[in-house]
């Protein structure tokens, strides 16, 4: 199997073309790292609602990394062990009840690439070496992101590398849009045995939760915006289209999942998230020590419905 990377030029921006026997991924670091399209025997598994423009305009589209928090906060402030952090008079992208929604990375340009050969590429952001970053969350450090491709496969890995300050909050996650072959009401979700948690209404979790035994949904009319919680090493979630699927993979490092498919939209987001809504201010996120790292990893395999 021909596995390879190279560094081209795709709709008008500089990016990464890893490819792997009939799997191809398309990675754009001067946006974010946001990865831009994956590809199996010639079929395209992400959606781009809005494109690219969308995107620097700081709207999700394809598979972008939301950081330094997933989802939105209750409000503009928050404290993480001594650090009282205050977000009040920052130029944040907010959800239209106004909270601060996604983090503050989006389609940031600044990500150094470190490696880059068969089919896989490594990129550096020192989050630390941005004053403007850190005034939203004052914890230097640095991210690493990981992509490969192999035998219909997508692997997204991602790193938190604390320095030798202060400990760093984990609340990260991602926001990919898939998409599968045939129409959205053919469309189905199967999902594992899991924990949801009850949302208010700004989508903010309210503390109460109900197991979810697992179950095959059909997408035709139903409209998600749905909080799990998904405990264990490993947990698959899998959307089947007409001629092939797509499976999710988490490893312990996302024990939350966001699925958002609003009614009669072309997409199902699948989201990994290192840490609950809200984390940030509640406090229920991981921590970092000074020197120590965090990884969290997510896999998207496409195989045929009766595999």
């Amino acid at each position: 199997m021909t596995s390879g990377a190279r560094v081209i030029t795709w709709r008008g921006v500089a990016a990464v073309d890893l490819h792997s026997g009939p799997s191809s991924a398309i990675v754009v670091p001067e946006l974010g790292m946001l990865v831009a399209s994956f590809v199996v025997n010639g079929r395209e598994f992400v959606a781009r609602p809005g494109g690219l423009a969308a995107y620097r305009a700081g709207h999700t589209t394809a598979v972008p990394l939301l950081y330094p928090w997933a989802n939105r906060l209750s409000r503009r402030s928050y404290r993480v062990g001594e650090t009282a952090v205050s977000l009040r008079g920052l130029a944040l992208h907010t959800d239209p009840k106004g909270l601060p929604i996604h983090g503050t990375m989006t389609a940031r340009p600044e990500w150094d690439l470190v490696a880059l050969g068969r089919g896989r590429m490594r990129a550096r952001f020192d989050f630390g070496a941005h004053p403007d970053l850190l005034a939203s969350f004052p914890f230097p450090h640095v991210v690493e992101v990981s992509v490969a491709v192999g035998d219909a496969r997508l692997e997204v890995g991602t790193s938190v590398v604390a320095g030798g300050g202060a400990p760093v909050p984990v609340s990260f996650g991602w926001h990919p849009y898939w998409r599968v072959p045939g129409a959205r009401n053919s469309w189905t979700l199967e999902l594992p045995e899991l924990e949801h948690l009850r949302l208010d209404r700004r989508g903010l979790p309210t503390g109460s939760r109900t197991r979810a035994p697992a179950e095959t949904v059909a997408l035709a009319d139903r409209d998600f915006d749905d909080l799990f919680n998904a405990p264990g090493l490993h947990r698959s979630v899998t959307l089947r289209g007409r001629g092939a699927q797509l499976r999710v993979d988490l490893d312990a490092g996302y024990p939350f999942l966001q699925v958002y498919a609003p009614a009669g939209a072309a997409f199902c987001c699948l989201e990994p998230m290192t840490a609950p809504t809200n984390a940030l201010v509640t406090g229920n996120h991981p921590v970092v020590t000074p020197g120590e790292s965090f990884h969290a990893t997510f896999v998207a395999s496409v195989t045929s419905p009766l595999a």
